[in-house]
């Protein structure tokens, strides 16, 4: 395989996770009876561009289908987040009647939902039936398709051009980064600019997210790769800041690579934190897989001594993440006997990989479980505030990544 930004073969693997299903591929009871494809997750390293990516198995159809199962809406965090980025945008920019927004995967309209109450005119470009249809009942408009440079250009030739294009969490996304690069300029007006946000390779290694490698995660993202592949379609990156999303994402600020606007110092020290902490050398990656693989057995360890205490083990969140623990692990109801998830989308059906049921939230204060594991570390503080009823019974918080840890 060879890397897909600058095409230089792979040789270096950063994680290996065996075999997996997709991540959102969630199972109907029906479904538990049939035979279940999984694929190898693989994550390499290219020593030329410093692209993080996975091993090619999957295609964007598969992993994006019509019933797709994530709703950015379920989570009240990441709604705040969205509204307090509109806000700050649309003053930063100017936004007006007069301007144009465009989201690339916008979901079920969670962020442009804000831009329509402001009154700036905006569509959505989303491929997934289930989101977009959520996002139209809320006065949403939404193109359903892939994004591409061939998208942007149709959209261009009708003049849709944008002042803003956003794209929350698609950036690692997307099987040709080169195309979907190639096509925010294209559809970008002069003088517009792009945020895209994505988890931070930095924060991925530092913090020993291995839980985020899925296979719907075609590229792990650094600012070295992304400034190269900008570079490349004829972008440049010329601001940026950090955030504490999804366990710590950048949103960059890109624009025209002839645009008048100055690259600031945050771009150029973020540049060089990551040469002086060696994600611009092979070293680094190379010990990544014994970090997860301690984190999978503490968590292992935990699950079994619970187990011979009689102790009853539930999770919170059907998230992607969680998945790759379960199936990384090899867990089975054996360890822990159902997960609750709000999103009614995945409520009633199984965990890809592990057939683990996910069930309503009140089924917490029905089964009264010892220790609850928060799969999507990320919100813990807000799954804990919603859920403090267990303490009532005793019951405990817990999260395995970046390391086994009891909540209080």
């Amino acid at each position: 395989m060879n890397c897909r930004h600058c095409q230089t073969p792979l040789e270096h693997v950063f994680l290996d996770l065996g075999h997996a299903p997709l991540s959102n591929a969630y199972l109907s009871e029906a479904q538990l009876h049939a035979p279940e494809t999984t694929f190898p997750l693989k994550i390499f390293v290219c020593h030329s561009c410093w692209l993080v990516q996975t091993e090619d198995y999957a295609a964007a159809h598969e992993l994006f289908s019509s019933g797709y199962a994530y709703f950015s809406s379920t989570s009240q965090g990441w709604l705040k987040h969205a509204k307090a980025y509109c806000e700050k945008i649309a003053e930063m920019l100017r936004l007006t009647r007069d301007s144009f927004v465009i989201e690339v995967a916008s979901n079920d309209g969670y962020l442009l939902k804000n831009f329509v109450e402001m009154g700036v005119p905006c569509v959505g470009i989303e491929p997934t039936a289930s989101t977009a249809e959520a996002a139209e009942r809320i006065g949403v408009p939404v193109l359903r398709y892939f994004f591409s440079a061939a998208t942007a250009s149709m959209l261009a030739a009708n003049g849709r051009q944008a002042d803003l294009i956003c794209g929350n969490n698609v950036y690692a996304h997307v099987p040709d980064i080169n195309d979907f690069t190639l096509g925010l300029g294209i559809l970008l007006k002069p003088g517009g600019t792009v945020n895209l946000e994505f988890p931070h390779l930095k924060n991925m290694i530092a913090q020993n997210q291995f839980d985020t490698a899925y296979h719907e995660h075609f590229s792990y993202l650094s600012l070295t790769a992304v400034s190269q592949i900008f570079e490349k379609t004829g972008l440049r990156v010329f601001d940026l800041e950090e955030l504490p999303t999804h366990g710590g994402s950048l949103r960059i600020y890109g624009c025209d690579k002839d645009d008048s606007r100055q690259t600031t110092a945050a771009v150029t020290a973020m540049l060089a934190c990551e040469k002086r902490l060696g994600l611009q050398a092979s070293g680094l990656y190379r010990t990544f897989q014994q970090k997860a693989d301690k984190v999978k057995n503490d968590f292992l360890a935990f699950l079994i001594e619970q187990k011979r205490a009689g102790k009853l083990v539930a999770a919170y969140g059907a998230a992607a993440k969680g998945n790759t623990l379960m199936n990384y692990a090899g867990l089975k109801t054996d360890l822990i006997s159902f997960v609750c998830d709000a999103a009614a989308s995945k409520q009633n059906k199984f965990m890809p990989g592990s057939h683990i049921p996910i069930r309503h939230p009140a089924e917490l204060a029905k089964r009264k479980p010892d220790w609850v594991v928060i799969l999507p570390w990320n919100i813990s503080a807000e799954v804990m505030q919603q859920h403090e009823q267990i303490k009532a019974w005793g019951g405990n918080f817990v999260v395995a990544v970046p390391e086994l840890k009891v909540l209080t």
